[in-house]
């Protein structure tokens, strides 16, 4: 079996994953991205969710653009689109295949390797270290060695093969947010967009197919979304429960039943929505997107008090004021809990360190929250910003000879002023 050797290998190229290998590579670590698709992105691209939700201030739903609270590689993605024309005025909708341009240039720029196609399969452990982890593509299996890793699968695939405790779902019965297959209708008249009654009247009728039993989507309202493209409608209004989204054997029941119910609403709007009497399904995301999966057991667990309360924890890495948004795991309700007006959570480095492994670090949505705190801290802004820390704090640990438990916290901030980033 083929061996290769790096100082830092990142498992999973999303937003997180990808901010986490170029925060690493721009300290001067070798470093590897490991990613299952053909491109980056992980559900931005994969998963088509658009746009990015809020980071900046607000107070009730008026945002401040001039007052972001996510910046950092985030800032830098979103310039890099904007140059090239991929992200919308709003500054929140964005061109995925443009997405995809931007991440490959940015890994190439900053000389990180990467491996697509290749899932990571094995990983071997000695004295409560990774010493390698083995990637199965289209070559067979290739194992990769480091002096550390980190974990922005999205799933904490790699703590779980590691062997680190892990929880899912809901405390009381284990259940996991429902996941959403996102789809786009083309050939919408625009005019429909800028209508709000329409919009409105729009909603009405779904309500009245859905209790004449007519409609069996399991949603109290549809969400959509306006597109790069005037006459393209982004839905983000599937949902599918009491599937564990790490069963292969759920995914795949999974991904059939939200096609079902992509096709019901593509003829819910085409059958009964004016302005939508020539529209055509457009295309649907290549994964069904995953809200919630596994949360590692960290040195730290957050929970929504630290979030409603905004507290600013003394070890923060990263900012957020998304809210506590809770898609019900076996109904078609949605719980919302705001955060105060003008103000933001942070998010503490503690709870990226998984129990069990010392050199192995947890990045993006898997990181150790409780289930309802999960459900604010997991949306694309803030799990890149975490990325960028946990990419730093690979760089100090490999610098220093250390474990990332023993890291100096205020070391990795320092990094993350140089570099424009906010904690």
């Amino acid at each position: 079996m083929e061996r290769q050797v790096y100082d830092i290998i990142v498992a999973g190229g999303g937003l997180a994953g990808v901010a986490a290998a170029i925060s690493a590579a721009r300290e001067g670590a070798k470093v590897l991205l490991v990613e299952r698709y053909g491109f980056l992105g992980g559900m931005a691209t994969a998963g088509l969710v658009n746009p990015f939700m809020g980071y900046c201030l607000r107070e009730g739903s008026r945002e401040h653009p001039d007052k972001m609270i996510n910046k950092g590689i985030f800032k830098l993605i979103l310039d890099r689109l904007s140059e090239l024309g991929g992200l919308h005025a709003n500054r929140s909708t964005f061109n995925e295949e443009i997405m995809k341009l931007v991440l490959d240039r940015l890994v190439k720029e900053y000389g990180i390797e990467i491996v697509f196609h290749s899932f990571v399969s094995e990983v071997e452990i000695k004295d409560d270290k990774i010493v390698s982890i083995t990637a199965v593509s289209k070559s067979g299996y290739t194992k990769y060695t480091a002096s550390f890793f980190i974990d922005a699968t999205g799933d904490a695939d790699l703590s779980a093969l590691a062997g680190c405790p892990y929880e899912m779902g809901r405390e009381e019965d284990g259940l996991c947010q429902p996941m959403t297959l996102c789809f786009r209708l083309a050939n919408v008249d625009p005019d429909w967009f800028k209508d709000r009654n329409a919009r409105e009247l729009m909603q009405e009728k779904f309500r009245e197919l859905k209790n004449k039993g007519e409609l069996k989507n399991p949603r109290d309202y549809v969400l959509f979304f306006p597109h790069m493209v005037e006459d393209v409608l982004h839905l983000n209004s599937t949902r599918i429960y009491c599937r564990c989204p790490v069963d292969v054997n759920d995914l795949t029941r999974a991904e059939m039943e939200a096609r079902e119910q992509v096709f019901e609403l593509y003829r819910f709007f085409k059958d009964n929505i004016p302005g939508f009497e020539n529209c055509q399904l457009l295309m649907s995301a290549p994964q069904t997107g995953i809200r919630e999966s596994r949360r590692i057991v960290g040195d730290y667990v957050l929970t929504t008090d630290d979030l409603l309360n905004a507290v600013k924890f003394e070890d923060s890495i990263a900012r957020g004021n998304y809210p506590v948004d809770i898609h019900s795991p076996t109904s078609e309700g949605t719980v919302i809990m705001d955060i105060p007006d003008n103000d933001y959570y942070t998010i503490p480095y503690r709870s990226l360190i998984p129990k069990g492994i010392n050199n192995l670090i947890v990045t993006g949505r898997p990181i150790s929250a409780t289930h309802a705190a999960h459900a604010a801290i997991r949306v694309m802004p803030i799990t890149t910003c975490m990325g960028e820390a946990a990419g730093i704090a690979a760089a100090v640990a490999l610098k220093h000879g250390t474990s990332f438990r023993k890291v100096d916290v205020a070391e990795i901030q320092s990094y993350l002023d140089k570099h424009g980033a906010l904690y």
